[in-house]
Parts: C-alpha cells; structure tokens; sequence
C-alpha cells in the first residue's frame, strides 16, 4: 500500500514536473500592458523590459529589487537610456525576495491605476513570480482585475535549479491553497 501511494505521488511529480518544462514561458511578442514589471536576478531581464519599453509595448516600468544604494542615474548610465529612466522607469528598493517583489509590484500597480501588467522574468521563474503578483494583486485590491502576463526572458538553467523552482511552485501554491503565509 505504502509503495503504491509512494509511487503515485512520485509518478504525479514527475508529471507536474514534466508539464513545467514544457509550459517555460517565451518572450511574449505584439501584446501591449499598461506597464512592465522586471523583478532583479536574472540575466537579460531588464534589457528585456528596456526593449519593449522602447517598442513602447507599455507605458512605464519597474525594476523591482534593485538594491538600496543603486540609483537612477547609475542605471541610466549603465544602459545608455537617460532619457528613458527619466520619463518612464521608477525603482523599487524594498524587495528582496520574489514574494515581496510581487507585494512591492501590487503597490505600485495600485498607486498608478494599472489595470494590466507585463511580468518580464527568467522564463524558468515566470510561474511562480506570476502566481505571486497575482496573489498580491488580490490581496491589496480585492474587487479589482488586474491582467498579469508572463514575458519569459530565454534561460539555460541547471536540472537542480527547475527542480528547485518547481518545488517552490508547488509549495507556494499548498501555501495559498490552505492559508498558509501572505
């Protein structure tokens, strides 16, 4: 009986785990968002947002989880576009993990009116980072519909590191499912 269960739950994971992988989100091409979300970690994400922002696929974006002593100008520097930091791009500085960029994002969101969102992440965090914001989304404004899309930026992951994220995907929804957290 114990080896069944065992071999259900097993057969079950590597199914979910199977669905994942073939379900990583790809960069998201002619869809238009109030606004752009980049969370900070990974490579290529904000070269990503910078690009649509440019294509004007949204009005303003965020970087979310830059770190404290970073500033504007630095970045603006960094990625030849004063002009564009200057009229369209805000930082956030509080996030530190990707729930509470998601919770730093539903902030900002509210603050501006948003009423869609373009989610630009590493195509292998898109999920989760997606199931967060929506989370937040709701959590904050629960009467409101907000559109939350997923732009994967294209990745070349380690097995360990999907395995990771989609037990953290797993996890973070029983979380939800039953109460558990924010």
């Amino acid at each position: 009986m114990i080896r069944r269960l065992i071999g259900i739950v097993v057969f079950l994971w590597l199914t979910g785990f199977a669905l994942f992988m073939l379900a990583l989100a790809k960069p998201l091409e002619n869809v238009r968002t109030d606004a752009i979300v980049v969370p900070t970690g990974g490579a290529g994400r904000i070269d990503r947002g910078l690009v649509l922002l440019k294509a004007k696929a949204a009005r303003r974006m965020l970087i979310s989880g830059v770190a404290p002593e970073v500033r504007v100008v630095e970045l603006a520097v960094h990625y030849k576009s004063a002009r564009l930091f200057a009229c369209c791009i805000d930082l956030g500085h509080e996030a530190v993990d990707t729930q509470s960029n998601a919770e730093e994002t539903a902030q900002w969101v509210q603050a501006h009116g948003y009423t869609s969102v373009r989610l630009v992440t590493s195509d292998w965090h898109v999920a989760r980072a997606r199931l967060e914001l929506v989370n937040a989304l709701h959590r904050l404004e629960p009467e409101r519909d907000v559109r939350v899309v997923g732009d994967g930026v294209r990745s070349h992951p380690r097995l360990m590191l999907l395995v990771a994220e989609y037990n953290k995907l797993l996890l973070r929804q029983f979380a939800m499912w039953v109460g558990i957290g924010r």
